[in-house]
């Protein structure tokens, strides 16, 4: 997966020069399928109003929305089928990045197992949203449909029957293939909201610039392109050529090129490989964070910070009447995100070992300010900075000298702000950060954290006090270690123009940042 993950890497970047990374329609593939969901919603709610739900007048209900109605109800017809086909494309899409991202293992396996039934609530819902047409291509569809159950002996041989001969359709039938164009997707939108319950501040709304762009596209292709239906259905025989739509019913074409067991098995194959791809693909469990309830005072910060879920509030294990910082360490995805967000993760305490309130094994607050002082303690000379990255960004280790310490985290927002104004107050002239590039960051949120604690408008902040001038943050385009190497010279220019700061040495104190 590591060629396919490198490949839509290189593709999001070119994307991102195109339309800026805020747009980049690669990096929201998530909420591009929200989006499609209720283009699809909104037409159709309209589109059921002007339906006429009977075997006799479905075919004329939807001829008139087309021709007497095109300026609008034909127009919704049509951006309900291309909708419809887009809402496929971004969905396969999705689902390629995160494979290839190897997003679907450990905490991330609800996610991605909750997301596997969607699949098919979304082909059942687009294919009988094709019967209600009833025109051939309707035809064609029930009667393979009804053929490939028939495979495995679901009681499809009476369906059949109805499909074909000289008596009608019954009502009824046609009343339940209504029902379920509207209990599927219902029930897709709840398994979409399932979809994203573990994590923290999901992101179901795309950016405006990206929902107006295509929410455009889709409307242009519908008036240059009209959704046209074919001839009516006709119980009397068997439609012979229809106009096929390879987005949605792909895999009837492929049933008659081979069988309807060998569909069975080739959908229900890949299905059960996609459910039990994060077992197969096991990695060693990463180290959850830990509380320490005698530090921790039930804040909520971590909570609220946290990406996947992992934390909540309970009564506290020792004081009556206050709470208490609880990991699910099944959830937990070890970014430290949390650490960095509590209270008592300041460096600026006198104690001999820092705990905090909440921690993370692989790498304590005590031991980031243990190497944070060893490294201070290694500068020399003029333009001395502290670079702290993250695992997901460029790799930092080649660009240590003696005027550069770098530190690497398992994200950036394991940083608390305190621990920038303790280098800034240890000798170091400057504090340079270098996350993820935009829309890359592996526990989602970092960077979002990261920029709203040093703009004040999230905890723990960095205080006002701190000269501004002397934080940079690694621009969007360096995505590589030479690209950091030239923005650190930039940074080391900008240093020399302020003028180097009196030297201190800060005397640690019992106060939190």
């Amino acid at each position: 997966m590591h060629a396919l993950d490198a490949a839509f890497v290189r593709l999001e970047r070119v994307f991102d020069r195109a339309f800026g990374a805020a747009a980049n329609p690669l990096r929201h593939l998530g909420t591009l399928g929200y989006l499609m969901f209720w283009l699809l919603a909104l037409s159709g709610l309209y589109l059921f109003i002007r339906f006429d739900t009977s075997i006799d007048g479905a075919y004329a209900s939807i001829g008139r929305l087309s021709d007497a109605e095109w300026w609008f109800g034909g127009v919704l017809r049509s951006l309900h089928r291309y909708a419809s086909d887009a809402f496929v494309v971004v969905v396969a899409l999705h689902l390629l990045r995160e494979l290839a991202a190897g997003r679907f293992r450990g905490f991330r396996a609800f996610s991605w197992i909750s997301g596997v039934p969607l699949l098919w609530l979304l082909y059942a819902s687009g294919v009988i949203g094709y019967w209600l047409v009833w025109d051939a291509r309707a035809q064609f569809s029930a009667l393979a449909t009804a053929e490939w159950f028939h495979a495995l002996g679901i009681g499809a041989e009476p369906m059949v029957r109805n499909f074909l001969g000289a008596e009608a359709v019954p009502n009824r039938m046609f009343s339940l293939f209504v029902f379920l164009h509207i209990g599927l997707p219902l029930a897709l939108l709840a398994g979409m909201w399932i979809h994203v319950q573990r994590l923290g501040r999901p992101r179901t709304l795309s950016p405006r610039p990206l929902l107006a762009g295509f929410t455009a596209m889709l409307l242009a292709l519908a008036l240059a392109l009209p959704a046209a239906s074919e001839v009516p259905w006709d119980s009397a025989r068997v439609p012979v050529s229809v106009a096929q739509d390879w987005f949605l019913l792909f895999w009837q074409p492929l049933m008659y090129a081979t069988s309807p067991l060998a569909l069975w098995a080739i959908l229900g194959g890949a299905t059960a490989a996609l459910v039990v791809l994060p077992w197969r693909a096991r990695r060693p469990a990463l180290p959850a964070a830990v509380v320490s309830p005698q530090n921790c005072n039930g804040c909520g910060r971590c909570v609220d910070d946290c990406p996947y879920q992992a934390v909540l509030l309970a009564p506290h294990a020792t004081k009556r009447g206050a709470f208490q910082a609880v990991v699910m360490a099944e959830r937990c995805a070890a970014c430290g995100i949390c650490a960095g967000a509590c209270p008592s993760s300041t460096p600026f305490r006198a104690d001999a070992d820092l705990v905090s309130g909440i921690d993370l094994p692989g790498l304590t607050v005590n031991a980031l300010r243990a190497r944070l002082e060893a490294a201070l303690g290694k500068l020399a000379g003029d333009g001395r900075v502290v670079l702290f990255g993250c695992e997901g960004g460029p790799a930092l280790g080649a660009l240590a000298d003696a005027r550069t310490a770098a530190l690497t985290l398992p994200c950036l927002a394991m940083l608390p702000p305190s621990f920038i104004e303790y280098a800034l107050r240890s000798g170091a002239q400057g504090v340079l950060l270098a996350g993820c590039a935009p829309g890359e960051c592996r526990y989602r949120q970092g960077l979002e954290i990261t920029a709203e604690r040093l703009a004040g408008a999230r905890e723990p902040h960095l205080r006002a006090s701190v000269p501004r001038a002397r934080l940079w943050q690694a621009g969007d385009r360096v995505q590589d270690a030479a690209g950091l190497r030239e923005s650190l010279a930039g940074f080391r220019t900008a240093l020399k123009a302020l003028g180097a700061p009196p030297p201190t040495r800060p005397k640690r104190a019992r106060v939190a940042s």
